[in-house]
């Protein structure tokens, strides 16, 4: 990926009273240890929350102190889910079990995790930047009155011990180191895929019960929950991915993506310009700064631009073929293998040869 500029951007919330340095530094050198929010989805934690863990451990590594590394459960019966934690890397785990959190709210898990934080004071807050986190991060460090650098692709500890969280801008072009220099704690959300999970080793550590009164918005209620009962392959789960960019034309043509993905058992990717054409309707199949960061064997790009926000989610996949007809295209700079023609002729093709096979 071509970095066109690199920017330093200082993020906090202005406060009106002047206080001693020697008062604040006490303040700031209270908050210890890095808190993951371990978020649970159809009774099982997210892969993005377990990557998250693994990434706490290597900023812990990089602290080189006796940092911990806390996941923060939060839901109805969800402390049954701490061996888990433990076995990808959690040194503590703390479980807000609660009637009312069985279906999430944004009022009511903001006021939890503000009260965890406010109880165990972590020096970092590591979200994942899902539907419900990137929701639920900025509410917490609104209540917390801190900063927050949403969907980053990278964390770093510097020579200096300052934490930095580096966030794309303008398509991926600019890359800005994000630092939060006089609050705590510094938050941070980060998309699936973009770190990785340890290897689970089996592990016992401590759970601590957590409880506080929670009040939400009295006019606030879920009247119905609807769950997608369709079923499709993770992008993070399959072993090659096909991936259509704005050049397949129409929502008819990119049907026929789908059943190539279908014939090679893999799964289906697309760039913004798909999803916002509504070709697919499954956000969680768009790759890139603003979708997922993937890593598969073999990855399959047709008719797809290469734009920076899009391949600075591909760059860590095994095989990288790409089909385009512009042989000045962007994607080809980052591909293994090129094909310079109309897809449209190779997709019936390997279809037709595909299907023969089976």
């Amino acid at each position: 990926m071509e970095i066109q500029e690199k920017k330093n951007i200082y993020v906090g919330v202005q406060t009106t009273q002047v206080r001693d340095i020697r008062d604040f530094m006490m303040e700031i050198n209270s908050y210890k240890n890095i808190l993951v929010f371990a978020e649970v989805n159809d009774d099982k934690v997210c892969d993005n929350s377990l990557e998250l863990i693994g990434e706490a451990n290597r900023l812990k590594a990089m602290r080189n102190n006796d940092s911990l590394v806390i996941a923060a459960l939060i839901g109805n019966n969800v402390k049954k889910h701490a061996p888990t934690l433990f076995g990808y890397g959690a040194d503590k785990v703390v479980a807000f079990d609660n009637p009312k959190l069985e279906i999430y709210r944004s009022d009511l898990y903001g006021e939890a995790l503000a009260a965890i934080v406010r109880n165990y004071h972590p020096e970092i807050v590591l979200v994942g930047a899902t539907a419900l986190g990137s929701e639920l991060a900025p509410t917490t460090a609104a209540k917390l009155r801190t900063g927050l650098a949403a969907h980053c692709t990278a964390l770093k500890i510097l020579e200096n011990g300052q934490f930095t969280q580096v966030v794309p801008a303008f398509g991926g072009k600019v890359l800005g180191d994000i630092y939060i220099p006089n609050h705590r704690p510094q938050i941070a959300s980060i998309k699936a895929g973009i770190t990785k999970k340890l290897e689970y080793k089996e592990k016992s550590g401590v759970v601590e019960d957590f409880s506080c009164e929670l009040k939400g918005f009295d006019r606030m209620k879920v009247v119905k929950v609807e769950k997608d009962t369709e079923t499709k392959k993770s992008l993070n789960d399959a072993d090659c991915i096909v991936v259509g960019g704005f050049g397949i034309g129409s929502k008819e043509e990119w049907t026929k993506l789908e059943e190539l993905a279908r014939l090679l058992g893999g799964a289906n990717g697309c760039t913004r310009p798909v999803l916002d054409a509504g070709w697919i309707d499954n956000e969680k199949a768009m790759i890139g700064t603003s979708g997922v960061a993937v890593r598969p064997k073999a990855y399959l790009g047709i008719a797809v631009s290469g734009a920076a926000h899009h391949t600075c989610g591909i760059k860590d996949s095994g095989l990288i073929i790409s089909i385009n007809k512009d042989e000045h295209a962007p994607i080809f700079a980052c591909s293994d293998y090129k094909v310079v023609a109309d897809y449209k002729k190779i997709v019936d093709a390997l279809i037709e040869e595909l299907k023969n096979r089976k």
